[in-house]
């Protein structure tokens, strides 16, 4: 018997039959893509309540709960220099309901600590850069230092002698001091703080020399009398602090350094959440609202691309992987 007629139409219903099979096993997950988020989501703070970190977390989950339609929860997780949080992070399942808001120590601590429980480069979906604040370098308002030249021309003459107060070790104030000491190769004795706000408290007081501080912690102190900024470590002077010149343009050319927030998933989210998240992300901080927000804690509203924070985060790991490497901290 010839069963060539049923090859002609057995073979293409086969093949249709396959691909709406394969269709329909895919749809679950194309569906779980594109839902995002179907429930609350959690957004981890690696920090304590009340900081700078906290305070830009609670004002972005606000945007986010209202643009993605679901409540953003910040949940604070403090320790180890922000490895605790950063770390439930990245063990996390990479779908969308467990972010990062982290800092400056992201691109610090895999030089300090001699083993994380996450690989940052690896672990992590760079989402985007969510704030920057420059810092200023302090001192006493009383201090017979007016400039960095006469900063650097003391530290100098007596290496050793000035101080230079500290949130804690391996903190972007701690670190601050350790790439100006290596610019302008000078000497001074580092004295750590358990926070910022001790530490300014006895810079007041004139019990330590000087400080690199956030222009949201120092400013009021400047403002009021208390301090006198010698110098802004941004790249250039700052429209809010137009008469205080830039560190590189004043003592050590080249100098940058920032405290900074940024937003990160699990690496392996699905992309299509990973795009949401950032678009969503990126016209919360180009909203008027947030920005004005910001600016009343201080900081300044980046909003970069995916693309352009994970270039930001590489140059900042090798440039702290450098002054650590050369200044010898440890944390154990």
């Amino acid at each position: 018997m010839d069963r060539q007629p049923t090859r002609a139409w057995y073979w293409p219903l086969r093949a249709a039959l396959a691909a709406a099979g394969l269709a329909l096993a895919a749809a679950p997950a194309l569906h779980a893509q594109t839902a995002w988020p179907e429930r609350p989501v959690k957004l981890v703070v690696p920090y304590p309540a009340g900081g700078n970190a906290d305070a830009t977390a609670r004002l972005l989950a606000t945007q986010l709960s209202d643009r993605l339609g679901q409540q953003v929860v910040v949940d604070n997780r403090p320790g180890g220099g922000g490895t605790i949080g950063a770390g439930i992070v990245a063990k996390a399942p990479a779908d969308g309901y467990t972010l990062l808001l982290d800092a400056t120590a992201f691109t610090v601590n895999p030089s300090l600590y001699p083993k994380l429980p996450y690989d940052s480069a690896r672990d992590f979906a760079p989402v985007s850069q969510i704030t920057r604040v420059p810092m200023l370098l302090v001192v006493p308002a009383n201090s017979p230092l007016h400039s960095p030249a006469d900063l650097v021309r003391t530290a100098r003459a007596a290496p050793g002698k000035l101080s230079y107060a500290s949130a804690g070790n391996g903190g972007a104030q701690h670190l601050a001091g350790e790439l100006f000491k290596q610019g302008a190769k000078v000497s001074m004795t580092h004295i750590p703080y358990r926070g910022g706000a001790p530490a300014l408290t006895d810079l007041v007081a004139g019990t330590v020399d000087v400080m690199f501080s956030a222009t949201s912690a120092s400013g009021p102190f400047v403002k009021g009398g208390k301090l006198r900024a010698l110098a802004i470590t941004s790249a250039k002077r700052s429209a809010d602090w137009p008469q205080v010149p830039t560190v590189a343009e004043s003592a050590v050319p080249g100098f940058e350094a920032y405290e900074w927030n940024g937003l990160f998933a699990p690496a392996g989210t699905p992309a299509p959440v990973l795009e949401r998240l950032e678009k969503e992300t990126r016209a919360a901080l180009a909203s008027p609202e947030l920005q004005q927000r910001l600016a009343a804690l201080g900081v300044q509203p980046v909003g970069s691309s995916s693309a352009e924070f994970r270039k930001f985060l590489e140059a900042e790991t090798a440039k702290w992987a450098r002054v650590v490497k050369a200044s010898g901290i440890r944390i154990d």
